[in-house]
């Protein structure tokens, strides 16, 4: 069954560290899109600007939810934060960066609208325009996939892509458990597991130089040799997929103010007990207190680095 563009609610799920150069015009890039979004931003404890930058977004309602950690937690931890908070019928990882471009949803969204598709994976090497950077960077990127496909038997040509987008219900059900870097190999592993159908399309690629604020460096790259075997071989296994009708796919997570989460997360919460989460309409500070009845969520801290 085909769907029409303006029929579903895309939930854009953006973790925020340190990127106050670029993320208020990487908010600005998204609501150019002319699809129905719902933009939730997570500061992970940035040490710069990038709060005030997001508070005043927020106020213009330029997004629609803030979470704010109060230290660093990993790229891993604010995706899943991201993904229990969404409430859109499908949910996608979108860098603060600007190396991604919004403009290219619409072709990600495609393959899922049309049912093809549970999710579907941007690869910037199948022939996007990209701009030249870093050769060992593309080798390494290479042999990561290649290691990754022969665990998942998938024929993947980006297991590290950003832009990995799914129906809400199937990145719901992932027992997610990354903190950093290690969400892309994740996220790939379980996703083959549910058995979904994964699309490829090719995406445009602007990448930064470590002068620009680059920060994934070649410590990641050993790191995600451990992860893509630790996810692909150890438990938990993410449940097979069975695709519920997409006008239906979109419940998310309640909060309920002292601290409990209810609601249909299959995975455990991240840890964001010093985390405050603010809504368009009501912003929250641990600080300066409420403006708005406070949401504040607890979660367990159990799962190692």
């Amino acid at each position: 069954m085909s769907w029409h563009w303006h029929s579903i609610r895309l939930s854009v799920v953006m973790p925020v560290y340190n990127e106050a150069a670029t993320v208020a015009a990487s908010v600005e890039r998204l609501r150019g899109v002319p699809l129905p979004l719902e933009i939730i931003c997570i500061d992970d404890g940035s040490t710069d600007h990038t709060r005030a930058v997001l508070e005043r977004l927020l106020a213009e309602g330029r997004i629609d939810i803030l979470v704010a950690n109060v230290r660093n937690q990993g790229k891993g931890t604010a995706v899943r934060t991201g993904i229990q908070r969404a409430t859109g019928q499908v949910i996608v990882i979108q860098d603060a960066d600007l190396e991604y471009d919004p403009h290219d949803l619409p072709r990600l969204l495609e393959p899922i609208l049309d049912g093809r598709a549970d999710a579907v994976f941007g690869s910037r090497f199948l022939g996007g325009p990209h701009r030249v950077l870093y050769f060992w960077h593309r080798v390494g990127n290479g042999v990561l996939t290649l290691l990754s496909n022969t665990l998942t038997d998938l024929n993947l040509t980006d297991m590290e892509t950003c832009y990995k987008m799914a129906r809400a219900d199937l990145m719901k059900s992932l027992p997610l458990r990354a903190r950093r870097f290690g969400i892309e190999p994740e996220l790939t592993a379980r996703l083959a597991q549910t058995r979904a159908r994964i699309y490829e399309v090719p995406i445009s690629y602007s990448g930064r130089t470590y002068a620009e604020g680059k920060k994934i460096n070649w410590k990641d790259g050993l790191a995600a040799l451990w992860h893509i075997l630790r996810y692909n071989l150890l438990p938990p296994k993410a449940p097979s997929y069975g695709p519920t009708p997409l006008s239906t796919a979109g419940a998310t997570a309640d909060v309920e103010v002292g601290g409990r989460l209810r609601g249909p997360v299959q995975f455990p919460p991240p840890d964001v007990s010093d985390a405050v989460t603010q809504r368009r309409g009501g912003a929250e500070d641990p600080l300066r207190g409420p403006a708005a009845p406070r949401a504040r969520v607890a979660a367990s801290d159990e799962e190692p680095a």
